[in-house]
């Protein structure tokens, strides 16, 4: 009976341990050092993390992180697993601004570049959407990636990029400077923004070739770029 007793006990400590144990997450808070224990700030750590060529473990104390640079075989693996998560991913939640197969009614934009783009016109086109501004965390957070999916299709003429920025023409230069975002911009995009009922940043939206809404998210998911660069993908091939 003591024997049981004290089985019992142990389990109850172990499970009071587990309970009360907390994990740190790999957040804007948390504390990440490289090799030699210098502290890197959020927004550094993110930017080599976008690279994929960093991970992160978990110092002794496991109060900290430690990012580090990974060796070419790490790096493959680590590439497999992210595409096979974002494969099985679901979709990101939809935006309130759209509903799938609606007909996009187009407008006539004109970008930073002064390049005009009649959608009311323009048919057989891919058309990929991000609604933004400056001062929006996820939104500058997302542009890496963006950047990366808009050199995949900028030499495709099926396929038209426009960034929807609430933001004044002198700031977007401004911002451009020391962060380049490829899409096509249109500044002082707060009328387009009202217009389609997107309240909520960044917001992207898919259009196909047939003028139909094919996809559309609202906020920054792991696997949001991955659906957008999947439905233009799609369109292309007319699936």
């Amino acid at each position: 009976m003591k024997k049981y007793l004290f089985i019992l006990i142990l389990l109850i400590a172990f499970k009071s341990n587990a309970q009360t144990t907390t994990m740190p997450k790999l957040d804007d808070n948390a504390i990440v050092r490289d090799g030699a224990g210098n502290l890197i700030p959020t927004k550094l750590w993110r930017a080599y993390y976008q690279t994929g060529d960093y991970s992160f473990k978990l110092n002794k104390e496991k109060t900290e992180f430690i990012i580090y640079e990974m060796g070419p075989e790490e790096k493959v693996k680590a590439q497999e697993r992210k595409q096979l998560a974002l494969a099985n991913s679901s979709r990101p939640r939809l935006s309130t601004s759209f509903k799938d197969g609606e007909k996009f009614k187009g407008e006539k934009f004109t970008d930073i570049n002064s390049n005009k783009y009649d959608l009311r016109a323009l048919t057989g086109k891919v058309l990929v959407f991000n609604f933004w501004f400056i001062n929006c965390p996820p939104c500058k957070m997302e542009i890496p990636e963006l950047n990366q999916l808009y050199a995949k299709y900028k030499d495709n003429k099926d396929v038209i990029f426009l960034a929807i920025a609430l933001d004044e023409k002198y700031n977007l230069q401004q911002f451009l400077k020391t962060t380049p975002f490829n899409y096509n911009i249109v500044d002082d995009g707060r009328f387009y923004a009202d217009k389609y009922d997107v309240h909520s940043y960044p917001t992207h939206l898919v259009v196909g070739k047939d003028g139909l809404v094919k996809f559309h998210t609202t906020g920054l998911a792991s696997n949001t770029v991955y659906w957008v660069e999947k439905t233009i993908s799609e369109q292309l091939k007319g699936i």
